[in-house]
């Protein structure tokens, strides 16, 4: 068994406690975020059911024929859609990722004759972006002294869910190959549901790399690039990667919900996060700018 040692939370509390219980959860998440910027998350509102069976989707997804995932290939212009094996590279100086992927956000074309998947994918879509990431985008707000509802209307437009799978490692990876390359998120937080196969790791304040092993129970939730870009560095966008395991013969699954800003807000250091001896680190920027920045170096 692999030691945790990325804090776990329980949000019930924060879901449905009183205004001192929630300010305490609100606490816990900040220290969390600020210390590794990952925390594992109980009680988060969606049912177990649901994501069992969001995994069993993805697998059988993944396991269609090639010419049907193709039919759904990603466009550049709404980046949602299938990406095939070796097609991407979340860090540029590495070689290509040894993986596959779906990306789902509103303007999703979904595969042919996939009701169940369709149904299963579209409610914890559902349940990830009215429900799990606005509660948390809230405690974020209570916890950085902000009016609870701070980043409500930032966000909605632009939640992209994607189903990952690492396949089988038959042969020797190149050198510096990974299932995923080092990398930070792009948004303001995001979910990720993982099988049971581990390999996924946290780069810690102090350059050591640590596993995030599959609990079961929980949800990962981790801080983006532009929470740290709004709290001045305060809560932390960690880089984090998927290693190839020891037990590479098994696939991996894994569903990331990545909860980014609406385009056309602008991502600028929040008032309480700066003072004159802690100056903003970074520019301001329009979230759909940086976003597609950074996804013109991945493809």
């Amino acid at each position: 068994m692999i030691p945790v040692q990325i804090p776990i939370i329980d949000f019930a509390l924060f879901r449905q406690g009183n205004a001192a219980e929630r300010q305490c959860v609100a606490q816990q998440i900040y220290t969390a975020c600020h210390e590794i910027g990952f925390m594992y998350l109980r009680n988060h509102g969606i049912p177990q059911s649901l994501l069992d069976r969001l995994l069993a989707q993805t697998r059988q997804f993944f396991n269609l024929p090639a010419t049907v995932k193709e039919q759904v290939a990603r466009s550049d212009q709404t980046n949602c859609g299938y990406i095939g094996f070796l097609k991407e590279r979340l860090n540029p100086a590495r070689p290509w990722d040894l993986k596959e992927a779906f990306n789902m956000g509103i303007q999703v074309v979904w595969p042919p004759n996939q009701a169940e998947f369709q149904e299963v994918v579209s409610e914890f879509y559902r349940l990830g972006t009215t429900v799990v990431a606005p509660e948390v985008l809230q405690a974020f707000a209570i916890a950085l002294h902000l009016r609870e509802d701070f980043f409500d209307d930032k966000h909605g437009q632009n939640y992209f869910l994607r189903m990952l799978h690492y396949p089988p490692v038959n042969l020797t990876p190149q050198p510096g190959q990974l299932r995923a390359g080092e990398h930070t998120d792009y948004g303001s937080i995001t979910l990720l549901l993982q099988d049971g196969v581990g390999g996924l790791e946290v780069r810690t304040r102090q350059g050591k790399w640590i596993a995030a092993p599959p609990l079961p129970g929980t949800v990962v939730v981790n801080v983006g690039d532009a929470m740290q870009r709004w709290t001045n560095k305060q809560l932390c966008s960690t880089p984090h990667r998927v290693v190839v395991p020891t037990d590479a013969e098994r696939s991996r699954y894994s569903v990331a919900l990545f909860c980014d800003p609406n385009p056309e807000v602008e991502i600028a250091c929040l008032e309480s996060c700066h003072s004159t001896t802690s100056l903003p680190h970074y520019p301001p920027i329009l979230a759909g700018d940086y976003l597609a920045s950074r996804l013109a170096a991945t493809y």
